[in-house]
């Protein structure tokens, strides 16, 4: 390098990250191994680190910091906020500003000379649009990761605007997030530099993602890629769906392929990012010919054989031609093996004992033990292991209590209530709406409870009895039948994962967040409150990464919380930040309370991030509950995109169908940008119906059968085709109705998630289903 502030990227490759960082040594790597790079140079961190200590910021940062608390969020916001002002009004000294002043005049010129490697950009002006990007570097902490913290700007025009730039992207290193880390990770302050790439805009077309294996099921033989019309911001935040293209390595032949309708995209319009509304048929045109797919496919393939292994790359194409804005290694390959059990249903064996009670069958399951009545959620600490709780009804409060019982009965509830839904979860047996349990039943005496079949008897069976039931009804087909259709599983907590994990599902396809963090017992607010929001993140990241390591690479479909008024009241604090409502179904919850107030979701995104970023699980996929409006979905997305997490091949966005109106304008709902829906059957049926499924009186009027419901679903499937959007169902329906599920793939949905009871019966229907409509076919 001829200059300590300047590297082109011809003169820099891998070696030179304490310089240049790691996106600047990535981009000078691949110029110079010929891959499509627009071309730039790199302010190096020796200019950052020079500029502090010349001007005597350092001193003035370091005071900032020693007085912050940076677990204290307000001390954190004004440490930082005071550094960053302090770094953008502080003069560059004359050396390093005219260094980058007079580079960028000159990089035009060099530009076109360099034509034979980079192709050729439209347009280079002697003055041109660039984008003006942050690497952070640390030379004595060559583990450390600091992507996505410090800031990127584009389309920027002119010397001095390019200093202005460079300076507040220094400042960006300096953000809350990125102190924290920092604090965390005990890193020094003034250890960490930051190198500041400078590149010529490419006036994206098309744009895209591509990753040089399946991210989802590491299969290495695959390239996929994804595209969208216009600039790849929209692809990053998640706004619109892009079309996926798979090829096969070996024969470079394309092998997938699923186009998506694209409801806009961002354009540059004299330097300034515009976007623009694309009509039905606009929108709806494949993205990329096919063999552009493949040329873009071999660019990641020839960057995958230069670094020695898979990359998740950024590309974009003007004037036909492909260009590489970012390369990085995806570092969570892993081999994995799917293991198939058995099935250890139960429920339907002939039991030698007095029936004394019936109610819903909620939960399957036989099991024996002592009474334990309780009436509230104060008393939980009477049940002890092996008892059967009784009660009138359960709410979260109660699930320390039901992790200890071998098995629930419950006065008031259905097959959806909180006890029969948490009883499959913790895979007890569970009867529900009994009318008279807690008068019917006495404290100590011995019973059993047959879950599969709503029944209690009086008196317990042997260890022996309950074990040779048991194997009755084991190794059913299901546990190793395939279908093209997916089978998922419903769960909620994680006492069972290891177990459930190795049941012939295909992943989890609702992962409620309600039980956990009932586990953590204090409102999210209460602990925002008193400055220990940590112990809600990293509890909650604890559960999540039990989930996403027992199922690893099947998906996880994590549904963020979706606590009522009168739940969330419930949990320590809950209180002082829960108003009462008269009707907390139809209240604050779901989608609009995360727009309202965004702070507790910000917290779910972080344990989410600490998953997929520190411990590198990518099977974790999010899902929005109790989505109002398109206006509501459009908002939480900018807030998910805010907060680092972005749609792509490994991180789905997948949203709740369970109101009429998200049936009713689905398409203005897929055209908003989302990767699947998910019909909660129990809300939906309600909802259509106007029957509460928890109020004995009415409830034998709720019936997801129900014409008016199953129109609804076959209506939301059939939208979703059109979008190219998945579709599940997670509801108690599949589990419960057979015939449910053979329409179900009649109309072509793309899984079903139930009850981990539920799997290998659900499968074999699946699987019968498919067959009958592939023989109607003939």
């Amino acid at each position: 390098m001829n200059n300590k502030y300047i590297a082109w990227f011809e003169e820099i490759d891998k070696n030179d990250i304490p310089i240049v960082g790691g996106k600047g040594a990535n981009l000078g790597e691949m110029y110079n191994a010929g891959i499509p790079v627009p071309y730039g140079f790199v302010v190096t961190a020796t200019a950052y680190f020079d500029f502090i200590k010349a001007t005597g910021l350092d001193k003035k940062i370091r005071q900032i910091l020693t007085a912050m608390n940076y677990q204290d969020p307000r001390s954190l916001q004004t440490s930082s906020d005071a550094v960053r002002k302090a770094i953008k009004a502080t003069a560059i000294p004359g050396d390093i500003s005219k260094a980058i002043m007079t580079s960028y005049l000159d990089l035009a010129r060099r530009s076109k000379e360099k034509a034979h490697l980079t192709q050729k950009l439209s347009s280079i002006l002697s003055e041109p649009f660039v984008a003006v990007r942050s690497s952070a570097t640390a030379e004595d902490l060559p583990t450390a990761s600091f992507a996505g913290q410090q800031d990127t700007y584009l389309n920027i025009k002119g010397e001095a605007n390019v200093v202005q730039k460079v300076r507040e992207a220094w400042a960006s290193l300096f953000t809350p997030r990125a102190i924290f880390y920092r604090e965390e990770q005990k890193f020094d302050h003034f250890k960490v530099g930051i190198a500041i790439p400078v590149q010529i805009m490419v006036s994206s077309e098309v744009s895209g993602v591509m990753f040089t294996l399946d991210p989802v099921t590491n299969d290495k033989t695959k390239v996929v890629v994804e595209a969208i019309f216009g600039l790849g911001e929209y692809i990053v935040q998640g706004a619109v769906t892009p079309d996926h293209f798979e090829v096969d390595k070996k024969s470079l032949r394309l092998v997938n392929k699923k186009v998506s309708f694209q409801n806009k995209k961002l354009v540059k319009v004299n330097g300034v990012n515009k976007s623009v509304t694309l009509s039905k048929s606009q929108g709806s045109r494949q993205k990329i010919k096919d063999e552009v797919a493949v040329e873009v496919a071999k660019v990641g393939m020839k960057l995958e054989k230069h670094y020695f292994f898979p990359q998740d790359v950024e590309w974009a194409v003007e004037d036909n031609h492909v260009y590489i804005v970012q390369t990085r290694p995806i570092t969570t390959v892993k081999i994995t093996t799917k293991e198939n059990a058995a099935v250890a249903a139960s429920g339907g064996s002939k039991i030698n004992l007095p029936l004394i009670l019936k109610g819903d069958p909620a939960s399957p399951g036989i099991k024996s033990g002592p009474v334990k009545i309780i009436y509230k959620a104060s008393e939980i600490d009477k049940v002890v292991s092996g008892d059967v709780l009784v009660t009138v009804q359960t709410n979260p409060d109660f699930v320390p209590a039901m992790k200890r019982a071998v098995a629930i009965v419950t006065e008031r509830g259905g097959r959806t209530s909180h006890a029969a839904i948490v009883s499959r979860e913790l895979g007890i047996p569970a009867v529900v709406g009994t009318a008279s349990a807690t008068k019917t039943l006495q404290n100590g005496m011995v019973v059993t409870v047959n879950g599969g079949k709503g029944e209690i008897y009086k008196g317990g069976l042997s260890a022996e009895s309950l074990s040779a039931l048991k194997e009755k009804s084991e190794n059913r087909p299901g546990a190793t039948l395939k279908t093209a259709t997916k089978v998922y599983v419903n769960l909620a907590t994680p006492t069972r994962v290891e177990e459930v994990a190795k049941k012939n599902v295909d992943g989890v396809g609702l992962l409620r967040a309600e039980f956990m963090i009932a586990d953590i017992g204090t409102h999210p607010k209460k602990l925002i409150k008193d400055h220990k929001e940590n112990i809600f993140i990293e509890k909650l990241s604890e559960d999540l990464l039990k989930f996403c390591k027992a199922f690893n690479p099947r998906p996880v479909v994590y549904r963020a919380t979706d606590f009522k008024t009168n739940e969330y009241r419930n949990l320590i604090g809950g209180q002082e930040f829960e108003p009462e409502e008269p009707n907390p179904m139809l209240g604050y919850r779901g989608a609009y309370r995360y727009m309202s107030d965004p702070e507790v979701f910000k917290l779910e995104l972080e344990a989410i991030k600490v998953v997929r970023n520190k411990h590198g699980f990518k099977n974790l996929y999010l899902m929005l509950p109790f989505v109002r409006t398109v206006h509501e979905l459009i908002e939480v997305k900018k807030i998910i995109a805010a907060n680092g997490l972005m749609r792509s091949p490994t991180f789905k966005l997948w949203m709740m169908v369970e109101i009429p109106a998200n049936v009713i304008i689905l398409d203005q709902f897929c055209e908003a940008g989302i990767d699947g829906v998910s019909i909660g059957s129990n809300d939906l049926t309600m909802l259509i119906l106007g029957t509460d499924r928890d109020n004995t009186e009415v409830a034998p009027e709720f019936d997801e059968r129900n014409p008016a419901v199953t129109w609804a679903i076959e209506h939301v499937i059939k939208t979703c085709h059109k979008y190219n959007v998945t579709t599940s169902i997670c509801g108690q329906a599949p589990s419960d109705y057979p015939e449910l599920v053979e329409k179900l793939v009649e109309w072509g949905t793309t899984s079903m998630s139930v009850n981990s009871d539920a799997v290998e019966q659900v499968r074999e229907t699946v699987s019968a289903a498919e067959a009958k409509l592939v023989s109607k076919r003939k």
